[in-house]
């Protein structure tokens, strides 16, 4: 008996730091294995729908399910991503010859406050039209070495990201082809009830897809109106702050608004008032309904989670995860929720009868 207990613990022991030592190999390209999984996840069912029209073709039905993906996906973000590094160079270029000056553009804004607004600034110590370049001028120095360093990364890590998309697309067509097979083994492979595994496989699955089609669609959404009608009201590098407000759209109801909401003031301040009143229009009754009618509908609604629940695990998850994070904290949160509403049941004792 002892010995028995002592080969379990050894091949236990084993296990774990056999599974360890091969995540730390993995980790280098942990973000390529982990969209593989979550666009294996998402494409699974249209792979199923081809399979279906060519049951003897594995590898052509997977070759397509691939091929429309990297259409989709793939493509449109190389394409948006190299505009993104186009404009952004641009922008700061212009910031480093001066022609793009934030302190300017305050002392603008601030020489036509009303006397109220004012006072509140200097209540700040920000009454003073210096205070305010200054503090302009060092956060657009910031901007501008943030920008910099961006760009100087993309363009030596150029290779690095090529590789990344390969292993990605590479490790995607396997997930596709045997994704049935390896969910399988896996399912087998943990000590659970059968109908739970199912149940935190269909639930983790669920809460993927809801994740990311919800949070795209809602992103690139706002970010296409932002940048339409900064295209539209003639503001230079339009696919930049489209892509920022995209971005900034995974917080929900106030991220596009830290983009757009600035120039609507600054347009006010300087008398352009048309156009302030078209992007402020816009940007409340436009960019603002796609997030609140969208994502309690593409997000909430299928994870059968609070909306309060799907905040905080994003904010959570994008903290501690970077980008991916918007994924993996409301999956966190929905597996929590599952785990602890199967385990609610059996811990709960039965009644005494009388």
């Amino acid at each position: 008996m002892n010995t028995s207990n002592l080969q379990n613990r050894t091949f236990l022991a084993l296990l774990i730091a056999v599974s360890a030592a091969f995540l730390t190999i993995l980790w280098p390209f942990h973000g390529a294995v982990f969209w593989a999984v979550v666009l294996a996840i998402l494409f699974m069912p249209l792979h199923r729908r081809l399979l279906a029209r060519m049951p003897k073709r594995h590898n052509l039905a997977t070759l397509c399910t691939l091929g429309l993906c990297l259409l989709l996906v793939i493509l449109p973000m190389a394409f948006i991503s190299l505009s993104l590094v186009q404009e952004a160079a641009q922008v700061y270029e212009r910031m480093r010859s001066g022609d793009l000056n934030f302190g300017r553009y305050g002392q603008q804004i601030l020489a036509a406050l009303p006397d109220w607004a004012t006072r509140l600034l200097a209540h700040f110590h920000l009454s003073s039209l210096a205070d305010v370049q200054e503090k302009l001028s060092s956060a657009a120095v910031q901007a501008s070495q943030f920008l910099a360093t961006k760009a100087v990364n993309i363009g030596q890590n150029t290779l690095g990201f090529l590789v990344s998309i390969g292993i990605m697309l590479y490790l995607l067509f396997f997930l596709l082809r045997d994704g049935t097979a390896l969910v399988a083994r896996m399912r087998n492979a943990i000590p659970l009830d059968e109908a739970h595994k199912r149940d935190l496989g269909s639930k983790f699955a669920t809460v993927v897809r809801a994740t990311v089609k919800g949070n795209i669609v809602v992103a690139a959404s706002q970010g296409a109106l932002g940048g339409f009608i900064f295209w539209v009201l003639g503001i230079q590098a339009p696919v930049l702050w489209g892509v920022l407000m995209a971005f900034l759209s995974l917080l929900p109801a106030i991220g596009a608004s830290l983009i757009w909401m600035p120039v609507a003031v600054y347009y006010f301040a300087t008398g352009a008032a048309t156009q302030g009143v078209i992007l402020t229009a816009f940007g409340l009754f436009v960019i603002g309904l796609v997030d609140n009618l969208l994502r309690p509908l593409l997000v909430g609604k299928d994870t059968k989670l609070p909306d309060y629940l799907v905040l905080i695990s994003t904010l959570g998850g994008m903290s501690l995860f970077g980008l991916t994070g918007f994924v993996i904290g409301p999956a966190i949160a929905a597996l929590f929720v599952a785990v602890w509403d199967l385990f609610a049941p059996e811990t709960t004792h039965p009644s005494t009868p009388d």
